[in-house]
């Protein structure tokens, strides 16, 4: 982190005052980055859920543990004392930019990426299409979701090639019981018990070389006892594009290695299949009665640069359900500018940009700041987020000097503000609550936790306010 020699910016001899909306890891590795940092800070990590840890507890598969084991680092950063956790706050309806501003030096915007991209093909408004994200909070046990998910399809598609596509196949083709000893709560254990999904098919426009899986989230899709992974040989394709890829990149290479090996290998007897396809580009959904009834993929050859044209033979895949995975998308946040296209709030290096003036110099929304997939866009692995915090932090740092104070800095100021309106509001020590409670109710079945769903629930756990 960059020194910042004596600085105390323009809050005088008190610590700098900083409002962080949104405490996933992104807002986390931000407030890391300020208490690294030579300059004293105060900050208080504002969260719409009554729980903090964003995707790592709403956006990750509850079979992967280990992923769910950066909780523990970022509890190491909420311990501090220089860090308040404000969890069932919403931004924009129970505090806005402008009270923020009351009590906060600067704001930083960490409120990440929660919906479904886009994808324009015919049929993708049937009954049957679902979006990924959608699908993702229900099994994570998201509280603002239905709590009910219709696994009637004996028969699904899954497109795109990224790590959610290929969670989002996992858990459709576990059976319920593989998946009990997870943090799976009651209601989604219950539907994924009766899915009748007997066929998973994941498809890539692309070929082996450019599907975006790590290596080992591949690798754990064979790991089941009732999943059988099928390649096709015939997808198994590479131009010279794709061999620069493999040799560029250890993991890209890893990658075609296992898709290779699978795709030799004898297929075997496991209850469930799960196919891996190249080269299918999604064309359309096929309907009847506005309800899905098939999948339309253009078949698609390699261009030479690793890019990919159609060949105009289309094939149908029998399939009752559809859902795509082809990208988060983050949400307009309200007194901020937006890129819909990017679906990022314009910024340079994490400094809000409004537009330009008359002379072409940037002009930027003062004491205002972006870190995460807000800044950047949906892409990367949670570890990149820590490059943008850090970058986000620099720029706050250098313009500390010039920020006009807060008019009420007094940490007592903003809870007395929030309690005047009635708002439930949770705290780390809530948390903490809420934590060994879900903890206790999977001890009698050998879970390290059951998790609570119900947002009351989560309220009534953590007793909002008591610290």
């Amino acid at each position: 982190m960059t020194e910042h020699a004596g600085t105390k910016s323009g809050a005088g001899d008190r610590p700098l005052r900083i409002a962080i909306v949104g405490a996933g890891p992104a807002g986390i590795y931000a407030a890391d980055a300020l208490m690294k940092s030579d300059v004293e800070a105060s900050i208080d990590l504002y969260e719409r859920m009554p729980a903090p840890f964003g995707l790592i507890r709403y956006g990750v598969a509850p079979d992967h543990p280990r992923i769910k084991g950066i909780i523990t680092a970022l509890h190491k950063v909420l311990d501090k004392p220089q860090v308040r956790l404000l969890g069932n706050i919403d931004y924009g309806s129970d505090i806005d930019l402008e009270d923020l501003r009351r009590f906060y030096d600067a704001v930083i915007f960490s409120t990440g990426a929660n919906a479904d991209r886009a994808l324009g093909v015919p049929g993708i408004e049937l009954d049957g299409s679902y979006g990924a994200a959608d699908f993702v909070s229900w099994y994570d046990g998201h509280p603002d979701v239905p709590r009910t998910w219709p696994l009637d399809a004996e028969k699904v598609a899954v497109l795109g090639v990224g790590n959610v596509a290929l969670d989002v196949a996992r858990v459709l083709a576990k059976t319920g019981d593989e998946l009990l000893p997870t943090e799976i709560p009651p209601n989604v254990y219950e539907g994924l018990r009766n899915n009748k999904a007997l066929e998973v098919h994941v498809f890539g426009r692309r070929g082996p070389a450019q599907a975006k899986f790590t290596p080992l989230e591949l690798r754990e899709l064979d790991h089941s006892p009732t999943i059988e992974v099928i390649v096709d040989p015939e997808d198994i394709d590479y131009d010279e594009g794709s061999e620069a890829a493999r040799r560029h990149s250890k993991q890209v290479d890893m990658v075609c290695n296992t898709l290779e090996q699978w795709a030799i290998r004898d297929v075997g007897d496991r209850p469930h299949k799960l196919f891996l396809h190249f080269f299918e580009s999604p064309a359309e959904l096929i309907g009847e009665d506005g309800k899905v009834v098939g999948l339309r993929t253009e078949r698609t050859t390699l261009d030479g640069t690793g890019n990919v044209k159609g060949t105009g033979t289309y094939k149908d895949w029998d399939v009752q359900a559809v859902y795509r995975a082809v990208g988060y998308l983050s949400q307009n946040i309200p007194q901020l500018p937006f890129d819909d296209q990017a679906g990022t709030v314009p910024n340079e290096a994490g400094r809000v940009l409004v537009d330009e003036g008359a002379d072409g110099a940037a002009r930027y929304l003062p004491q205002t700041y972006v870190t995460g997939w807000i800044k950047r866009g949906p892409v990367g692995l949670i570890g990149h987020t820590k490059g943008d915090a850090n970058e986000t932090i620099a720029c706050l740092l250098d313009d500390a000097a010039s920020f006009t104070p807060a008019a009420e800095p007094d940490p007592e100021a903003v809870t007395k503000f929030l309690e005047d309106k009635g708002i439930p509001f949770t705290t780390w020590a809530g948390w903490y609550r809420l934590d060994a409670h879900e903890r206790s109710l999977g001890e009698p079945e050998g879970r390290e936790r059951v998790k609570v769903v119900e947002r009351e629930d989560m309220l009534r756990a953590s007793e909002p306010h008591k610290v």
